[in-house]
């Protein structure tokens, strides 16, 4: 079966991609030291590649085709503006949740776990 997906890591043992219809498969290490420039660059440019997919083994595994996609428009979008948006400014409204008087929430919570392994560490040292 023949689809086009997103390089999303490359590893020792291979790499991994994320098909068109948002399915991983996995990129053997035969397959990426074989075409690794195209693999890599697909990776680094965010770009969609052209995949053979074998779905009959336990996990889908992805060949390169060199040959073009007939349709790469159908691709998922990885990044939305508008929602990317609409986030950052939920996170600037909460900023004014935050107590003046008190340290940032996650600043607190890193100095509650500096407490507690401190604790910890304390009680391994007197075992």
């Amino acid at each position: 079966m023949r689809a086009s997906g997103y390089v999303i890591s490359v590893h020792q043992l291979g790499a991994t991609v994320r098909l068109e219809d948002g399915s991983l498969a996995a990129i053997p290490q035969s397959e990426l030291s074989a075409n690794r420039p195209v693999i890599v660059r697909s990776l680094r440019d965010r770009r969609p590649l052209a995949f053979d997919v074998n779905r009959e083994a336990q996990r889908a595994i992805a060949y390169v085709n060199r040959e073009p996609a007939a349709d790469l428009s159908s691709a998922p979008r990885l990044v939305d503006t508008a929602f990317e948006r609409q986030m950052a400014a939920y996170l600037k409204s909460t900023e004014e949740w935050a107590p003046p008087d008190r340290p940032e929430p996650a600043e607190r919570h890193f100095i509650r776990k500096k407490r507690r392994a401190a604790l910890f560490e304390a009680r391994s040292k007197g075992s």
